[in-house]
């Protein structure tokens, strides 16, 4: 079931990445990647089970910044995907001091969440510092062996998508389970979730090529309807 659901899951997701470029161009996955930055975060917090082996949840998340990234530096400039990678890392810093202030406040004697969200929050107060960093890592680096691959190989967009996506990919989930997970969990289950986080993330590295050139196309298409409406107007 899980397996399904991840699949739909990937669609989904890297369909909104897609769309948000469509329509808000490269302001809209500024945005994006800032609050996916945040969501992803939560979300690892949660655990569950592929084939009988225990991963987090938050890869596709963190695997659609990635793919954000590279439409950016593919369509507008590196320049953009760095600037994405900065404002996501200020973000995801303002709401790590923003939740730890509302967790000093005392509840209200008919306070119901508190307890839960201190449960939550305090976990998410290390996953988030830990994130921070190898988001920050990863995701420029991810820019970097993109740029490197594009001047060497300027017609294959397949390969400088998922060689640069799943070497950060899989290096951000190791080093970020790591420090995120040591001393919480024992050692043979923390590289265990990093070992199965990387192969999920290899397959999502791979699933999110397609919708790289549909939003290379979608580029084409706009400019191919754009000169025919200019023709149009310049005959009437």
């Amino acid at each position: 079931m899980n397996i399904l659901l991840g699949f739909f899951n990937i669609i989904v997701v890297f369909s909104i990445v897609v769309w948000v470029e469509k329509f808000f161009k490269k302001e809209g996955l500024l945005v994006y990647v800032s609050i996916s930055t945040i969501i992803a975060n939560i979300l690892v917090c949660k655990s569950i089970e592929l084939i009988g082996h225990v991963t987090c949840m938050g890869s596709i998340m963190f695997a659609s910044n990635f793919l954000a990234t590279d439409i950016l530096c593919e369509k507008y400039s590196k320049k953009d995907g760095r600037r994405a990678v900065i404002l996501a890392a200020v973000s995801q810093l303002i709401f790590i001091v923003v939740i730890q202030f509302a967790l000093l406040y005392t509840p209200s004697s008919i306070d119901m969440m508190n307890d839960n969200m201190k449960e939550l929050f305090s976990l998410n107060l290390r996953i988030g510092i830990s994130s921070l960093t190898m988001f920050v890592a990863s995701n420029l680096f991810d820019i970097y062996i993109y740029e490197r691959i594009k001047k060497r190989f300027p017609n294959k967009l397949w390969l400088r998508n998922n060689v640069s996506t799943i070497i950060s990919n899989c290096a951000e989930n190791y080093l970020f389970t790591f420090f995120a997970f040591v001393g919480v969990y024992d050692l043979i289950t923390i590289i265990s979730i990093a070992s199965v986080g990387s192969v999920v993330e290899i397959v999502i590295a791979l699933l999110d090529t397609p919708f790289l050139y549909l939003s290379t196309k979608l580029q084409s298409f706009n400019i191919i309807h754009n000169k025919k409406l200019i023709k149009m107007l310049a005959k009437g």
